[in-house]
């Protein structure tokens, strides 16, 4: 062991910093002390005086209930734990009976708001419902909320929304003239999609709302939403500019699906897709009366 009075001052320096960058702040002792011995005669004392076990005292001989840790109250105690998860099946019955027992849409809006059987909400800030003028004959539908769309509480916010009310500028609309809305009322962790379950129980809603605001014409936007009514698997791309029937209520719908806004502000090539499709859902809305030329 070399000692501390044979180095040079250049090399107890570069000692003390070596000590301080692994930390060592303070020199206490002059002679190492060997603390591995030190522990395990400590850990011999301890065993050494620890009393042996007491029995439990009889039943009568208890402590007071006074000096015992009280149990929480029911409620407490059903708020501490986790509440059971509703089982997908029943949920959706949930579902179908709020939607179906409400009579108008301020009554949907309500019943959604009160439903709890979908996990999506759990994450969710808001609840996205429908927006807009319901008696215009005219729906456009998104997929789900985004980020912008949960922290503000109305479909089609932040950017994509602003495109969005220049799409429908350029054929004559605006948002307040048409009834807007998403089949995803509440937005999935990290934008994922919704998966089967979700969507099984968000149906009911959007279904509802369509059959209460009775359009004559309806605009999709995006992928998800054009599977979800069409039922069909393929992309957007296949799926968009082509008129097709969504059966809500008891009378079918035309509706044809374009690209979703956010999708243009990625791919902004894709836009002269899009505006052929605009073009397509104005001249639909021409011919039935809802828009003139």
């Amino acid at each position: 062991m070399v000692s501390v009075n044979e180095l040079s001052p250049a090399e107890l320096a570069a000692l003390l910093h070596f000590h301080a960058e692994a930390g060592v702040e303070w020199l206490l002792e002059e002679e190492a002390i060997d603390r591995f011995a030190e522990f395990e005669t400590m850990k011999a004392a301890r065993r050494n005086a620890a009393p042996a076990a007491q029995p439990l005292p009889p039943a009568d001989r208890q402590p007071p209930a006074a000096t015992q840790r009280q149990a929480p109250a029911p409620a407490e105690r059903a708020a501490a734990r986790p509440q059971p998860a509703i089982p997908d099946g029943e949920a959706v019955q949930q579902a179908r009976f709020a939607a179906e027992s409400a009579r108008s849409l301020a009554e949907l809006k309500t019943a959604l708001e009160a439903f709890n059987g979908c996990n999506l909400k759990h994450s969710a800030r808001s609840t996205i419902f429908a927006t807009g003028n319901a008696e215009s004959g005219i729906m456009v539908i998104g997929s789900a909320p985004g980020a912008d769309d949960d922290r503000e509480g109305m479909p089609f916010a932040g950017r994509p929304g602003q495109l969005l009310d220049k799409m429908l500028a350029a054929i004559g609309l605006d948002r307040t003239n048409i009834l807007l809305t998403q089949v995803i009322p509440w937005r999935p962790p990290g934008n994922r999609v919704a998966s089967a379950a979700e969507m099984d129980i968000c149906r009911p809603f959007i279904e509802r709302q369509i059959a209460l605001a009775e359009p004559k014409v309806i605009l999709l936007f995006g992928n998800f939403a054009a599977r979800f009514f069409f039922g069909e698997n393929d992309s957007i791309h296949g799926l968009r500019g082509q008129w097709k029937e969504i059966g809500a209520g008891s009378i079918p719908i035309p509706a044809i699906a374009t690209l979703h806004p956010q999708d243009l502000l990625t791919a902004p090539i894709n836009k002269r897709l899009a505006w052929n499709d605009l073009l397509a859902f104005r001249s639909r809305l021409t011919s039935v009366g809802l828009l003139t030329k």
